[in-house]
């Protein structure tokens, strides 16, 4: 009978350990710190002339600055030449403003334990941005709605691998252009904790980002420090309109964060070579970075680099390629040459479906990013069809594998346990190493672990309904959304929010323009 006992009492330590291993864990990893060394294909020489070429560009080509009259005068009071909405700015001018932007910053989080230090040897990953579809395995492909963006940022902060809520994670078409910059500030402030984008569709709506900011964490905590980043894109080739430009002046004025990006599809917005196009991304950089200080000098910035390539018969921009990949490890050059953070890479795919296509492209498109020095990388999972899709399903296989990110950027420890004499010693020749002490001691945490990917073995797997990794993945989304539960807000700031934001809806008419 007491064999017996203990039997049972072995089974039932079993199912706890396979529960636990089973059961959704919340815990949300650090930001990388990268203990690898950078990936770098320029040597000075071309360094030094792209430079050169940048700051051509811009004394003898200039740049864009649309419909923004103070920007103009901005530029003309520092010494650029203005010629209707030209403006042209001396060789070294836009290096010297550049000089005041930090080299890193800590953007903060509601929640202390997940702000995040943007640059240096660090590495923040957000989720995708801007699809206006969104797909899953029951309602295939659609428009994206509010319920669709609210379970993304559940997703994002059930990820244990994603640093940052990111911004718009999709468009959601059923809410007023107007008003559903509100509606998603708001579900990323209450149903995450984690660091989060503020609005750039419109100046007001940058403002509006700032006001809900300074609800959640206090006017003068947002006066001190960063609690946001935005993506501030450049209409590429050179040209920076008011709308972009009007948001990022709201930013910059209240000290917070933008990404400064070129939006480039080689052959379509910048030359198809690699050299041509990192000279105009700097070119175009330095211009916008240098505006940025001139708003606010000190004010946070982060070098930004989207780079795709073109397929010349249908037209349409191509991810994971070789030309995207040199203009990446190049951009990162270039970056940490100014001192600035550097943004770039993510799950880019072109493929329709999370087939094979999107999981070799995406493959490449990740390691690229980290490997190049990348220090936030948006789109960092639920990228499909170009840009086009937020995927459900794809969201929560990208999430896993940033868990690879992680572990390679660790590289190799070399203290005593990591040299393993010992267990080496203790197995000898022709033995093997499962039971030796090294590996019981380390087992745990020796070895990335998915969260999703099946290695059973093949009979195992048939029993279980030969699931492939989209229906694992499918899986996974029900049970992370089933299992979500609501980081705690405190009412007052919770109530004031929701008022604001009925104060703001209720002061305009719906508009979906």
């Amino acid at each position: 009978m007491e064999e017996v006992k203990t039997r049972r009492a072995r089974g039932g330590g079993g199912a706890a350990r396979r529960a636990e291993r089973t059961a959704v864990n919340i815990e949300t990893a650090k930001y990388i710190e990268r203990n690898i060394p950078n990936f770098e294909v320029l040597n000075e020489e071309a360094l030094e002339i792209i430079e050169a070429n940048a700051e051509t560009i811009l004394a003898e080509i200039g740049v864009n600055f649309v419909n923004n009259p103070a920007a103009l005068e901005r530029w003309r009071a520092a010494g650029a030449e203005v010629e209707d909405e030209r403006v042209r700015i001396p060789r070294g001018l836009a290096r010297k403003l550049c000089s005041t932007a930090p080299s890193q910053f800590t953007q903060h989080a509601r929640n202390p334990e997940k702000s995040v230090v943007i640059g240096g040897r660090n590495m923040v990953l957000a989720p995708v941005y801007g699809p206006p579809f969104v797909r899953d395995a029951q309602g295939g492909r659609r428009y994206a709605t509010m319920a669709d963006f609210e379970k993304f940022v559940k997703l994002a902060y059930m990820s244990k691998w994603l640093h940052h809520s990111g911004g718009t994670v999709c468009e959601p078409t059923d809410i007023p252009v107007n008003k559903r910059h509100l509606d998603m500030l708001m579900a990323h402030m209450t149903l995450s904790d984690k660091p989060f984008m503020g609005s750039v569709t419109a100046p007001e709506r940058a403002q509006d980002s700032v006001e809900m900011c300074e609800i959640l964490f206090g006017k003068e905590f947002v006066r001190d420090n960063t609690v946001m980043t935005s993506l501030v894109n450049i209409n590429s080739p050179m040209t920076f309109d008011d709308i972009m430009m009007g948001a990022l002046e709201v930013y910059a004025a209240n000290n917070q964060a933008a990404i400064i990006s070129p939006f480039i599809v080689g052959g379509a917005m910048a030359p198809v070579s690699v050299a041509g196009t990192l000279t105009q991304v700097l070119a175009e950089v330095l211009a916008g970075v240098a505006y940025s200080q001139l708003v606010r000098p000190g004010a946070p910035v982060i070098f930004g680099a989207f780079v795709s390539s073109i397929d010349m018969n249908s037209g349409a921009p191509t991810f994971g390629t070789p030309e995207a990949s040199l203009i990446t490890y190049g951009a990162g050059q270039l970056a940490r040459r100014l001192n600035l953070p550097y943004r770039s890479a993510g799950s880019f795919c072109g493929s329709k479906l999370p087939d094979a296509q999107a999981a070799y492209e995406t493959a490449n498109s990740l390691n690229m990013g980290l490997l190049a020095g990348v220090n936030f990388m948006l789109h960092a999972c639920g990228w499909l069809e170009g840009g086009l899709v937020a995927d459900f399903e794809k969201f929560v296989m990208d999430a896993d594998q940033l868990g690879v990110l992680h572990g390679l950027a660790k590289g190799i420890a070399v203290d005593v346990n990591a040299q393993a004499m010992d267990a080496i010693r203790e197995v000898g020749p022709g033995g093997h190493y499962l039971g030796c002490a090294h590996t019981q001691a380390n087992f745990k945490s020796a070895f990335w672990k998915t969260e999703l990917l099946d290695y059973k073995p093949f009979e195992t797997w048939e029993e279980e309904g030969a699931r492939d990794t989209y229906a694992l993945a499918s899986n996974r989304v029900e049970k992370l959304l089933a299992t979500y539960r609501q980081p705690e807000l405190s009412q007052d700031v919770a109530e004031a929010l929701a008022a604001y934001v009925a104060e703001k809806k209720a002061s305009m008419p719906d508009s979906f323009m």
